[in-house]
């Protein structure tokens, strides 16, 4: 037996780019046999103390075959570890400093609004996750709220009033965000009799993408962007509740436009129409379309088939 790959993913405390540098590595693991080492950049300020901390936590590890990472503030970790270890390095995102300091680029289409034919930026939709659909039969109803952001306000009754008929036989659950304004929970509460209302603060974790990998239809506010394509990749049927824009420009809230066009959601004024919410043409889950040109890529030479 082949001895796995070594991953080293370089994080910096935030969720978010953590779930995207996870997301590829958890799906290159599904490909070729690998083990994950996470080093962790949460709580170092500055540019020595981080890079310190990378080299400090290296020292431990197995020579990696792959360093990875998102956020601005692990590219000049990335780049050390990977001369050092002279392997190659992957970015997630557009990166501040010059592409061509890394040997891949993934990032979502609006980081690169005119496309671009260079081999080394692979483009997406939307950003990298870790989730996937379950294998068991699709039952749940599910409903992911988001909250006021730099591209949206809020009109919490206005949400409530296109619940309560979307949400009127039963079965469903509501979850928040941080984002979520803290008297919306209780609103729900009074008002969707049919909804099971649960926050955030009281879900254990991984508890979204367990619940997104049963759930049979989903509806997302549209705020919500990284909700939406982690919705997308489990497989369900995805339902866009809108909320007041404040930047109708705004190169993300065009690739969600691009999914109503496109089919994939399904918006809330066709739902009222036809009271159905849309399966989607295909499963949208571009962390393994990536892993795999990551595996042949970079991995060709060993491994094991997942």
């Amino acid at each position: 037996m082949k001895p796995p790959f070594h991953l080293w993913v370089v994080c910096d405390g935030k969720p978010g780019h953590e779930n995207q540098s996870l997301g590829l590595a958890d799906a290159i693991g599904r490909r070729v046999s690998t083990e994950i080492h996470r080093i962790s950049l949460a709580g170092n300020r500055g540019f020595a103390s981080k890079l310190r901390a990378a080299l400090d936590a290296a020292r431990t590890l197995p020579k990696p075959s792959l360093v990875l990472s998102a956020g601005h503030s692990t590219h000049p970790s990335l780049l050390l570890l990977a001369r050092k270890s002279n392997v190659p390095c992957i970015v997630l995102m557009k990166p501040s400093l010059p592409l061509g300091w890394f040997d891949l680029c993934i990032a979502p289409e609006h980081d690169f609004p005119d496309g671009t034919d260079r081999r080394d930026i692979l483009l997406t939709r939307g950003a990298l996750h870790r989730v996937t659909p379950g294998d068991g039969e699709r039952k749940g109803k599910l409903i992911l709220v988001g909250g006021p952001s730099k591209t949206h306000g809020w009109d919490a009754a206005g949400l409530i009033e296109m619940l309560a008929p979307a949400t009127d036989r039963g079965g469903w659950q509501l979850s928040d965000s941080r984002r979520t304004p803290a008297d919306f929970l209780e609103m729900a509460r009074e008002k969707l009799p049919g909804v099971e209302v649960i926050s955030h603060h009281d879900t254990p974790p991984g508890w979204v993408p367990r619940t997104l990998a049963a759930a049979k239809e989903v509806w997302v506010t549209e705020d919500s962007v990284s909700m939406v394509y982690e919705a997308l990749g489990s497989g369900a049927r995805v339902g866009l509740l809108p909320v007041p824009r404040r930047d109708h420009e705004s190169r993300v809230l065009r690739g969600i436009d691009a999914l109503v066009d496109s089919g994939f959601v399904t918006p809330y004024s066709k739902w009222r129409q036809t009271q159905r919410i849309e399966a989607p043409p295909s499963l949208l889950n571009e962390a393994d379309r990536c892993a795999e040109i990551v595996v042949a890529r970079f991995l060709r030479d060993g491994g094991n088939a997942a």
